[in-house]
């Protein structure tokens, strides 16, 4: 059987982030039995005190074991985090030489959501990359600037350390892990019994572009802000540098610095999150909302939504556009 500790951290966690893979794991254990074969996984849950109050005192989590009784571990699954990630982070750093011990002795180590933040804390992740939820990615950057975060993905499997996407997209993974351990038909019936899709590789679709303003160069700052009031304008790299002053190069190294998108990429992330919106509420046809927000050549324009979305244009606006999707 495969020892499974699933980290039961200090202060504020998503409750659904360990009920939902202590359900997953558990339901093969009964698949495999009823199988006639054995059970897979020898689930517990790991922690650094005996009970762990949530959401205000409505749920608490009692692990059944703390950190020093695990020996050893085959592999360490880590929840998503409520809250500030810096704060969980200092409460939680007796988990890390526990968490980077069991992986120098074999265990594989997964990331829900915002445990990434904890993954990372480890050093486990350096030459590595990661994901993690997508509102997130700013904060992860800013805090870990040496791992290559890719928010677009929705499962990273990377030398025995996994990293999965946003909120329940964290079920996606532990059906990852199932058919990894248990095979592809285990994995199937799994995610058919318990209704998750198999097999998702995005969460660009998900993603909600907000510019990142939390940083003190106010010249970029501005410029960010004139893209955003002026979606429907072709606005050139060579006309924000001017506008504020700085040369291109200068401009260009200031607002990636500031915002961890390179200018054009932010330009085509704002009239893109536009056209979204258009699309999800909106009765105009794709070509409409193309010239609404500053593009003329069709093909351009479907080739940067389906690589920002996951998506072409059309498919999008099934998919959110009840209205639309009907007609």
């Amino acid at each position: 059987m495969k020892h499974v500790s699933i980290v039961i951290p200090q202060g504020p966690i998503i409750l659904s982030s360990v009920i939902g893979t202590y359900k997953v794991f558990t339901f093969v254990n009964h698949y495999m039995q009823a199988m006639g074969k054995s059970p897979v996984f020898d689930v517990h849950l790991v922690g650094l005190s005996k009970e762990n109050e949530l959401y205000g005192g409505l749920f608490a989590i009692r692990p059944d074991s703390m950190i020093s009784d695990v020996k050893k571990t085959d592999l360490l699954m880590i929840p998503a985090f409520q809250g500030d990630p810096r704060e969980a982070m200092a409460r939680n750093q007796d988990f890390i030489p526990w968490i980077v011990e069991q992986y120098k002795h074999g265990a594989e180590i997964a990331s829900l959501c915002t445990g990434a933040f904890l993954l990372a804390s480890t050093n486990l992740l350096k030459g590595k990359t990661c994901t993690t939820h997508w509102l997130a990615a700013d904060t992860f950057r800013e805090m870990f600037p040496n791992i290559k975060l890719m928010p677009e993905k929705l499962i990273i499997d990377e030398l025995g350390i996994y990293s999965s996407g946003g909120a329940y997209s964290f079920l996606n993974l532990v059906i990852y892990l199932v058919e990894k351990y248990c095979g592809r038909e285990v994995a199937v019936h799994c995610s058919k019994v318990m209704e998750i899709e198999i097999d998702r590789d995005s969460q660009s679709p998900f993603v909600i572009f907000s510019g990142q303003k939390e940083h003190q160069d106010e010249p970029i700052k501005k410029a960010q802000v004139y893209i955003e009031r002026n979606v429907g304008t072709k606005i050139s790299v060579e006309e924000l540098s001017a506008m504020f002053a700085i040369s291109r190069r200068n401009f260009e190294r200031r607002f990636k610095k500031a915002t961890s998108n390179t200018p054009v990429e932010y330009l085509q992330r704002v009239k893109i999150e536009a056209a979204k919106k258009s699309l999800e509420s909106g009765r105009e046809n794709v070509n409409e909302v193309m010239y609404a927000v500053g593009y003329s050549d069709n093909k351009a324009f479907r080739n940067i939504f389906k690589k920002i979305t996951g998506l072409s244009p059309i498919e999008y606006r099934n998919k959110y556009n009840r209205e639309m999707a009907v007609n």
